[in-house]
C-alpha cells in the first residue's frame, strides 16, 4: 500500500502561532511555539515565548490530532435505538460534530458490507449509500474532521462480493477488515455470551436465538472461503489496509499473515496478539476494554496486553470520547505519554499509509489538540484541523 498524503484536503489558513504548549513530540515533550501556514506545521521554537499574535496555551499540552481507525459511533447515530432510523446526513454531521469534540480529526468510518435477506435476523444494506453521502458532506465542505472509509466485510453473509463490488479506489476505503460473525468462532465462540448480545440487543427469545444460530452457521460455513478471498482481492484493488478481527488462536494468526494482513483489531486471546507481535502484524485493542478494565465479552485484558508490550493501536470502538482517555491510561501504564500518543496517532496513520498526520513535525498537517488535565482526566480545550479550529 502506498503512502498517501492529503494535503489538499486541509482547509487553507493564515499564519498562525501557538506559543507557550507543551508538544507531544513523537519521541519527547518540548516546551515551546508551532508556527502553522498553509495549514501545515511549519516550525517549532523551543521556549515558552508568547509572540505578538500567538494563542498563549498557557502550558496546556498540544497533540497531533487523534486518527480513529474503527468506530461504530456513526452506525449508533444512524439507529440510536432499534429500529428507530435516522435521517443520514443528521446522523453523520451529528457524528462528525461528536469526533471533533473528542479530538479526532482523522476517522475511518466503519460500515458493514455482507448481510442476509432473511427478516429480522439480519441489518439492511446501508455501506454504499452511506459512503456516498459522506463523500458528498466532504466535498461541500460541511465535515470538520477528515473522513475516511473502513469497509467491516462480513464473512458470514449473503452478499459481501456483490456490495463489497460497489465501491472503488475513488471512495477513499483506506481499510477493509475480514469479519467473521459465524457462531462458535473466534468473539462469538461463547454461545452464552453471544446469547446475552442478542437478547439484549435485540429481543430475541430463546426459540429466535436458536434459530439465528442455525442459521448464521450455515451461511458462514458455506460462504467463508469465497468470501475471504474476496474481501483479500477488493482491499487490493482499492489501495487499502487489510486487517483480521478477533483473531483467537495462533493457527488465526498465521493465516491472517499469509493473507497480508497487518493489522489486527481486537485479538481475543494473549495467545493471538503474542503470535501477531513474533509475525509483525501490529495489534489494535479497544479504548473501551482499557478504561473500563476489561473486555466486556470475557476475551483478552487491553491493559494486560500493554504491561507485556503488545499494544500498538488504540481504537474507540463504539465510544469516542475514551479515544483520549485511553492514550493517559497509557501514559500511566508504561510512564512515557510520547509512546501513548503514538498509539492513537502516529501509529494508526502510518499503518494505513497516511504519513502526512499524526504527528507534530515540519510538514505534517496541522490537525492539531490542545489537552489540559482535572486530575487525572484529560480535557480537550480547542480542536485544529489544517490550522483551522473545528472544536
Amino acid at each position: 500500500m502506498p503512502p498517501v498524503t492529503e494535503q489538499h484536503d486541509s482547509p487553507m489558513t493564515e499564519e498562525i502561532c501557538l506559543a507557550n504548549a507543551r508538544l507531544v513530540l513523537p519521541d519527547r515533550v518540548l516546551r515551546g511555539a508551532l508556527h502553522i501556514a498553509g495549514g501545515t506545521i511549519a516550525g517549532i521554537d523551543e521556549g515558552d515565548a508568547v509572540p505578538l499574535g500567538a494563542v498563549d496555551c498557557a502550558g496546556d499540552l498540544l497533540l497531533p490530532g487523534l486518527v480513529e481507525l474503527h468506530t461504530d459511533n456513526l452506525e449508533r447515530h444512524l439507529e440510536p435505538r432499534p429500529n428507530a432510523k435516522m435521517p443520514h446526513n443528521t446522523a453523520i454531521l451529528a457524528h462528525d460534530g461528536e469526533l471533533a469534540s473528542t479530538g479526532i480529526t482523522t476517522v475511518f468510518d466503519a460500515l458493514r458490507t455482507g448481510s442476509m435477506n432473511r427478516g429480522r435476523f439480519e441489518g439492511r444494506r446501508y455501506a454504499r449509500a452511506v459512503a456516498s453521502e459522506i463523500l458528498a458532506l466532504r466535498d461541500a465542505g460541511a465535515l470538520r474532521v477528515r473522513h475516511m472509509i473502513h469497509l467491516r466485510a462480513e464473512i458470514c453473509s449473503e452478499t459481501l462480493i456483490e456490495e463489497l463490488a460497489e465501491f472503488g479506489p475513488e471512495d477513499r476505503v483506506r481499510l477493509v477488515s475480514v469479519m467473521n460473525h459465524t457462531p462458535g468462532q473466534r468473539q462469538f465462540r461463547d454461545l452464552e455470551q453471544l446469547k446475552v448480545y442478542y437478547k439484549g440487543r435485540h429481543g430475541f427469545s430463546d426459540a429466535e436465538f436458536l434459530e439465528v444460530v442455525a442459521l448464521r452457521t450455515e451461511v458462514g460455513n458455506r460462504m467463508r472461503a469465497a468470501h475471504e478471498t474476496a474481501a483479500v482481492a477488493e482491499a487490493a484493488r482499492f489501495g487499502a489496509a487489510l486487517a483480521s478481527h478477533d483473531d483467537t488462536t495462533i493457527n488465526h494468526v498465521t493465516d491472517s499473515y499469509g493473507k497480508g494482513i497487518r493489522l489486527a483489531e481486537f485479538p481475543t486471546t494473549f495467545e493471538a496478539a503474542e503470535a501477531c507481535k513474533q509475525a509483525g502484524i501490529a495489534v489494535i485493542m479497544g479504548a473501551p476494554n482499557l478504561i473500563r478494565g476489561g473486555s466486556h465479552s470475557g476475551n483478552v485484558s487491553a491493559a494486560e496486553l500493554a504491561e507485556a508490550g503488545l499494544l500498538d493501536i488504540v481504537s474507540s470502538d463504539y465510544a469516542p470520547a475514551l479515544l483520549m482517555a485511553s492514550a493517559f491510561r497509557l501514559a500511566e501504564i508504561w510512564g512515557d505519554l510520547p509512546r501513548a500518543i503514538r498509539t492513537v496517532s502516529m501509529s494508526p496513520a502510518d499503518a494505513t499509509g497516511l504519513t502526512d498526520r499524526g504527528r507534530i513535525a515540519p510538514g505534517a498537517l496541522a490537525d492539531l489538540v490542545r489537552v489540559s488535565q482535572i486530575g487525572e482526566t484529560p480535557v480537550v480545550r480547542a480542536v485544529w484541523r489544517g490550522g483551522t479550529r473545528v472544536g
